[in-house]
């Protein structure tokens, strides 16, 4: 019996190699049956599905799907169809794990996966890229030198190459595009959700030696977050009677009019949470006219001149709105365009029967909104009763305390009587 065995594990050892050496030391991405190995970043479940060994995308909503593992230097290959004339995806390398501020996609390098224009690499969302030629318009984009593709609804291979920092793409059996000096160099590889129905098959990869490289051209490691809005509709969250055309699912956005019939006008997920960090991207519509509001001191109070009068200044009118974690309003995450700047926890910060140094810890350090009309994201850790908020990488609310925040509960996005539009809203549990 061990002599089987043994003989058994030898000739899976043996087959095995031998596969690999027959594929080139080639190991598939994809498996044929389903999407192990890839995580959905942003889209509803059925954008991306898998028949008949082939990965299926409805291309709605926009977004993307990418490996779990991060990768460097390697030869990549694959086929893709678009269904449609004028088909719009992409192919995106070197990729961030989730999707960059007031953008559906991630930080990365994409090549153009697009009916009738096969073959562009550029740059997108903060990453960045030297085309193999000048563009005459100056822009980062490298066209390919001939157009290779296949008439629409037929099969077309990519082979990219990936070698520090060098990215070369060939289409259909010949090389096209070439980009150096990329940044990121290493990360995700994502396969990109753009309007419209598009296909892939034999996705495979050979793994180059590896160079080692400095954190800044390495893309960020994943942490956890998963997403807690499809971009189709609004499962996941609290469908009041009354919210119905006005809480609404736009592609990747989540816009609201300001305008809900609901008894409960703020939307609430269906989840409650205990500890965790939320990412939330938002912004305000840029409004005419301006308002008077109140000058916030440090201390979390009204400042007052001379006379002790309550000070006020003039500013944009943009609205107001806000985030509520563990089912209470009290604990607030405000987003507003007053000077103090948003992120405030309002329900603390006005509660003067809470001490100072609650009242003070609630107050934004400094302001760190965007200007009106920009998308603008908070990352908001909650770990027991304390709250740290981090708007557009500053730290604005660092580790306060908050005496009665309730353990557990929903988070709600806030009704305000204004319009205010979401993305990007990803949470991470927290042991």
């Amino acid at each position: 019996m061990k002599r089987i065995i043994i003989f058994t594990l030898i000739s899976v050892v043996f087959w095995t190699a031998t596969s690999r050496a027959a594929g080139g030391g080639f190991v598939s991405l994809f498996n044929g049956r389903n999407l192990d190995g890839w995580v959905n970043v942003n889209c509803a479940p059925e954008t991306w599905t898998v028949r008949d060994g082939i990965i299926h995308c409805t291309g709605i909503p926009t977004g993307v799907l990418r490996t779990e593992k991060h990768y460097e230097n390697y030869i990549l290959e694959l086929e893709w169809r678009h269904m449609r004339s004028r088909g719009n995806a992409g192919l995106f390398v070197h990729s961030d794990p989730v999707t960059a501020m007031g953008k559906p996609f991630t930080r990365s390098i994409e090549i153009q996966i697009m009916d009738g224009n096969a073959g562009d690499m550029f740059s997108i969302h903060g990453a960045t890229m030297t085309p193999d030629k000048p563009h005459p318009k100056g822009w980062v984009r490298s066209f390919p030198s001939e157009d290779r593709m296949n008439p629409t609804g037929q099969w077309n291979h990519y082979r990219v190459e990936s070698r520090d920092g060098t990215a070369t793409l060939a289409v259909n059996g010949k090389i096209v595009t070439r980009g150096y000096h990329l940044n990121p160099r290493k990360g995700y590889i994502c396969l990109e959700s753009e309007g419209s129905e598009v296909h892939f098959r034999n996705i495979r990869i050979r793994e180059l030696p590896g160079s080692n490289p400095p954190p800044d051209v390495v893309a960020k490691k994943a942490r956890g977050f998963r997403s807690l809005y499809n971009g189709l509709d609004l499962r996941g969250w609290k469908q009041a009677p009354g919210h119905e055309n006005h809480w609404r699912a736009k592609d990747w956005i989540l816009d609201y009019d300001g305008k809900s019939e609901a008894k409960d006008k703020n939307l609430w997920t269906e989840q409650e949470f205990e500890n965790f960090t939320l990412i939330v991207d938002w912004r305000l519509p840029a409004e005419s006219g301006t308002e008077q509001v109140p000058v916030i001191g440090p201390d979390g109070s009204q400042a007052a001149g001379a006379e002790g009068k309550a000070l006020t200044v003039a500013v944009p009118a943009a609205g107001d709105s806000g985030i509520y974690l563990r089912g209470s309003s009290k604990s607030q995450i405000n987003i507003w365009n007053w000077p103090v700047g948003s992120g405030e926890i309002w329900g603390y910060r006005t509660d003067e029967n809470m001490p100072p140094e609650v009242r003070q810890a609630a107050t934004p350090i400094l302001n760190a909104d965007h200007p009106v009309g920009q998308w603008n994201r908070f990352e908001i850790t909650a770990i027991g009763d304390k709250v740290t908020v981090v708007l557009n990488g500053k730290t604005v609310i660092r580790e306060a305390r908050f005496p009665g925040m309730p353990e557990r509960g929903p988070i709600a996005l806030q009704h305000h009587g204004d319009p205010v539009q979401f993305a990007n809203i990803y949470i991470k549990e927290l042991d």
